[in-house]
């Protein structure tokens, strides 16, 4: 067996050895397990690992002694007695700049760095015992991994990094990745997403991927976090209620013992308040991630009903009147306050509002960037409602006080500033107006002419369980609208309608036209349309922005 073969074999029980031991602590640290069952099992998972590191440093270091192994890399040799400090400079290789490292992020062309060091670990990317969490690092440092992951800091390792080296990283490009370390264990993203921030990940669904599925898959799904992911492990995560009354009543639930409620799927749109945000911060500059249109998916959400759950608790469904639902997270701020926000009690226990505490997304376990192992999905609302890796449940008189909901995602008139803004008494968004978007063509793309006409695709969307009842489309600003003749729309009613709403339409255009400027707007069944402009409706915070989509094609004859 080859040297490299060996320490990705003993790499990989090593790691074995060592998620034996993390769960342990993990387990160790749960309140909810007897002390004497944790004790036991953290003995003696802690036992295994020390020895399995004990064993497979015995079996490198002896087969170092029987065999020296070379290896060619890009016209260059390394022995494994000629191995140089991991990382440190070597003057006969040829230097890169960052932005070049880069580029090569796909499993075609892998690269890397450490310290000063870049490599080309392209046919390593199958051997990786790490699984896909490698991919994270693409064209990037693998320092704040392996600053997080201690087990690959041994001589054997670095080593076999050295035998991938194939050049120095310039000088002005290697940084200090210490505060990278809190980001390091987040999942891996679709490619195609478009970023928006990388820490936290932000990221929007590009407008033609969003049209191709009624359903968005789940790795296309649109990304937003407010703090790195949270790893939780399903098989011992907890959802505590709290019911603040004249006696606080408390109760758990393990995931296995929410399966005693029945279990419902409900397809629902989620999207960011801040949906469109770069439009009306066209008019003057608002604050927040700059979401073009991407900011909205639509999913098959599975699970049971907060309602039924709140019920089961003794929650009193004649009187609502002035309480609220605060929903905690565990993903964790830099401060160590945990995420929060909440919604009105006679919103939560209301049956058209189909609230989930949902397990599942499009038929599969949730996936992290999405809640995994339990999230809230409060269909029609923000989604900054629907927390994720949900942990806590409260019943009060009072809101969340969290930033997030006491500071954030509130409405505001056009006249309001960061100065004069008073938040307490601005009223929280707990619903979504009616909006719509051309998805295809894009703003500036050459659109082909057949027959007098092109076609137009995009989708709609309302909140608070209302539906489309119509997309319209005007290539004169607004002299004339052409109705969308193909939708395709869930099936469920008015005020229990949670999806969002696909649409096509042939919009007619003169011979002698060389471009127009289409816009479209929606009507909901609550029969509210869309503004014509941003200027009325703008807010120091970009949110709600559902004014006319308006895009500018040129015309291929």
């Amino acid at each position: 067996m080859s040297l490299r073969n060996l320490l990705i074999r003993t790499i990989h029980q090593k790691n074995t050895f060592i998620n034996f031991a993390s769960v342990a602590v993990r387990s160790n640290q749960n309140k909810h397990e007897h002390s004497e069952q944790r004790s036991k099992y953290y003995g003696k998972a802690v036992a295994a690992a020390a020895l399995g590191s004990v064993l497979i440093g015995s079996s490198i270091s002896e087969h170092m002694d029987k065999k020296k192994v070379s290896i060619s890399k890009h016209k260059t040799e390394t022995t494994s007695e000629q191995i140089v400090e991991a990382g440190a400079k070597r003057p006969d290789l040829p230097t890169y700049r960052a932005d070049e490292v880069s580029k090569h992020d796909t499993k075609a062309s892998f690269w890397v760095t450490y310290k000063h060091g870049v490599y080309d670990v392209t046919e390593f990317l199958p051997s990786h015992p790490g699984g896909e969490q490698i991919l994270n690092a693409a064209g990037l440092s693998i320092e704040p991994f392996w600053n997080v992951y201690g087990m690959h800091k041994t001589q054997e390792v670095y080593k076999l990094l050295e035998t991938y080296r194939i050049g120095n990283l310039h000088e002005d490009d290697v940084v200090d990745h210490t505060d990278d370390e809190l980001w390091v264990k987040e999942p891996f993203r679709d490619k195609r997403l478009i970023v928006k921030t990388a820490k936290p990940f932000n990221a929007e669904i590009p407008a033609k991927l969003q049209i191709e599925h009624f359903d968005t898959p789940n790795e296309l799904f649109y990304v937003r976090q407010h703090m790195p992911v949270p790893e939780l492990d399903a098989s011992d995560h907890r959802i505590r209620v709290l019911i603040k009354d004249e006696s606080t009543i408390i109760k758990e639930f393990t995931l296995q013992e929410l399966d005693q409620f029945e279990r419902h799927s409900i397809r629902a749109a989620l999207m960011c308040a801040g949906n469109r945000r770069s439009e009306m911060n066209k008019v003057k500059p608002v604050k927040g991630i700059s979401w073009a249109g991407g900011a909205i998916s639509n999913a098959v959400w599975s699970g049971v009903y907060l309602r039924d759950v709140l019920l089961s608790c003794g929650v009193d469904p004649e009187h609502t009147e002035g309480k609220h639902v605060i929903f905690t997270g565990s993903d964790i701020d830099a401060t160590g306050v945990n995420f929060s926000t909440s919604i009105p009690l006679d919103m939560a226990l209301n049956p058209n509002g189909r609230i989930l505490l949902a397990t599942q997304m499009n038929g599969v376990t949730l996936p992290a960037d999405h809640g995994y192992p339990l999230r809230v999905v409060v269909p029609g609302a923000p989604a900054v409602r629907s927390v994720k890796w949900l942990e806590s449940i409260t019943v009060s008189y009072e809101e969340s006080p969290s930033h997030w909901h006491q500071k954030d995602y509130r409405s505001f008139n056009p006249s309001k500033t960061w100065e004069t803004a008073d938040f307490p008494s601005a009223p929280p968004v707990y619903s979504l107006p009616v909006t719509s978007a051309i998805c295809d063509p894009q703003d500036g793309e050459r659109v082909p002419v057949r027959d007098g006409f092109i076609e137009v695709r995009g989708y709609a969307y309302s909140g608070g369980g209302a539906k489309i009842l119509r997309v319209d489309i005007s290539p004169d600003r607004g002299e004339s609208w052409v109705q969308a003749d193909r939708v395709v729309a869930d099936e469920a009613p008015h005020q229990k309608h949670y999806a969002w709403t696909l649409w096509t339409a042939r919009v007619p255009v003169s011979k002698d036209q060389k471009e127009v400027e289409l816009w479209a707007k929606a009507t909901d069944s609550n029969f509210n349309t869309q503004p014509e402009k941003f200027d009325d409706i703008w807010n120091i915070r970009g949110i709600l922005s559902n004014a006319y989509h308006k895009v500018t094609v040129k015309l291929q004859h």
